[in-house]
């Protein structure tokens, strides 16, 4: 996994829930069928109403129409990212589109975990409202080893809370290979 990640910024508001990041009539799809699997990228974040969409612009589409994969990498989100039912499957719907990182002022507590334990994507926090500070489409870079995302559109750099081992789960690809990496569980 990258240790300087780089993409466009996607804003959201607070109290984005699961259904929001990919809502439930799309979970008819085969995890194991890659054909199937690219739709969780193109449904990702399709029941985030138009008005939140992109904030502070709105309406604007994460995925763009015939396509599965976003042109943003980073979202960029207010408190309690990820809220609602438990689905695995809204990590996973993000990563597939192209997310690298999320960073939220908080996350609900099982969001956080399938984000991490799945390898799916950085979840960072800050205490600042970077919602209210860096708009949908600017260019951004995280320094996962500084803990710092920088807006190459605006030339302004803000503090992340440190991830502490969080970075080195999701770059083994989840909890069961970094376990099996650090020799915590037996090899298969």
């Amino acid at each position: 996994m990258e240790t300087v990640i780089q993409g466009k910024a996607y804003v959201l508001g607070k109290n984005i829930d699961t259904d929001q990041i990919i809502p439930a009539e799309h979970l008819v799809y085969s995890l194991s069928d890659p054909e199937e699997v690219k739709l969780y990228g193109k449904y990702a974040l399709s029941g985030v109403p138009p008005e939140q969409g992109g904030l502070p612009e709105g309406n604007i589409p994460f995925v763009k129409d015939g396509s599965f994969n976003s042109d943003f990498t980073i979202i960029i989100a207010g408190p309690n990212f990820g809220c609602g039912s438990s689905r695995e499957h809204a990590p996973f719907a993000l990563k597939v589109a192209g997310v690298k990182a999320i960073i939220a002022e908080s996350y609900a507590r099982i969001f956080y975990r399938n984000c991490v334990d799945g390898g799916f994507a950085i979840p960072y926090e800050t205490s600042e409202q970077l919602n209210q500070l860096i708009s949908t489409g600017d260019e951004l870079k995280i320094d996962v080893a500084a803990n710092t995302i920088e807006n190459l559109t605006r030339n302004v750099t803000y503090k992340l809370n440190p991830l502490g081992d969080v970075f080195r789960i999701v770059e083994a690809g989840g909890i069961f290979s970094y376990a099996r990496q650090e020799n915590l569980m037996a090899q298969s």
